[in-house]
Order: C-alpha cells, then sequence, then structure tokens
C-alpha cells in the first residue's frame, strides 16, 4: 500500500480504496478503518435542530479588481429585482444586501436536492484603494451587479515631519 507523506493531507488511492473496501477481501466494510493521528481532519460543528427563523443570511460572493481608472466589484445577483438590492457606502466600506426570492412553490412535499440559496444575503467589502464616494455607478445586468468607482488619484507621497 502506497504511504502517505507528512506534508500531504490527501489519502492516496490505495489508501482511499482502503477505506471503503476491505484489504483483505475487497468487501465492503461496515465499521470506520482505524486512522492515524496525524490523518484527522476537524469536521465543521453540525447544526441539527435548523430553524428558519435563526437563520443567518447567506454571503454573498464578489470579485474586486482595478483597472487603471476604475475600482470594480461585481457580484452575482440572478434572480434578484434591482427593487430587491441595497447597495451603500460609508467610511471606505460597501455594503450589498438584498434578498432572493424563490416564489411559490405550492403543493411541494418534500425536495430530493435543495441546493439553491433562498432569502436574505449581504456583504459589506472594506474597499482596497481610495475611491470617489460622489463617482459610483452600479449596474444590474443579466444577473450580475456591477459597482464602478473613480479611484482617487495618489500621485504624491506626502512627507510627514515627526515631532
Amino acid at each position: 500500500m502506497a504511504r502517505k507523506s507528512r506534508d500531504d493531507d490527501l489519502l492516496l488511492e490505495d489508501e482511499l480504496t482502503a477505506a471503503f473496501l476491505g484489504e483483505e477481501d475487497n468487501t465492503p466494510m461496515t465499521a470506520m478503518p482505524e486512522v492515524e493521528e496525524d490523518m484527522v481532519m476537524d469536521e465543521a460543528p453540525v447544526q441539527e435542530d435548523w430553524d428558519e427563523e435563526e437563520a443567518v443570511p447567506g454571503q454573498l460572493a464578489v470579485d474586486v479588481f482595478e483597472t487603471k481608472e476604475k475600482l470594480v466589484v461585481k457580484a452575482r445577483t440572478a434572480g434578484v429585482n434591482k427593487n430587491d438590492l441595497d447597495v451603500s457606502i460609508a467610511d471606505n466600506t460597501l455594503s450589498i444586501r438584498g434578498t432572493l426570492s424563490a416564489g411559490e412553490e405550492a403543493g411541494v412535499e418534500n425536495y430530493f436536492v435543495q441546493e439553491c440559496y433562498w432569502g436574505e444575503f449581504s456583504r459589506s467589502i472594506a474597499l482596497p484603494v481610495p475611491v470617489k464616494e460622489d463617482e459610483i455607478e452600479a449596474v444590474l445586468k443579466d444577473g450580475v451587479l456591477t459597482i464602478s468607482f473613480t479611484k482617487l488619484k495618489q500621485d504624491t507621497i506626502k512627507k510627514i515631519q515627526v515631532l
């Protein structure tokens, strides 16, 4: 059987196969195989009694990049109406909040797969460069929210005298 190096956190193919099949006769194992101490990974805590009333808003995924003149923030907001978006800026921090509605699911008795997030989402981003807060353009097109900021020019370095 191949051995795992100390720096490698992944199981090698033979170890992965052995974890699911008995090494001797290749029959499925019914109990968890013993795991070496350095192979154990921390598991995220599982919340068993999830209450929809206590749900935390989802976090919006964003791309932040700059061009020569602009700082741009893009967020995938497919299915969100522009009236359901709240975009604001304060102290060089951009905040985006909104609600993604699944619509009415009348007659649904059981979900077999439910991977889509529906409900409130938010994201606050400390902007990496100074921007002109009065020169911002936000456009929602084809499910993508694009927010463009004009960057402040900082061509000169101001020398500060130490007293």
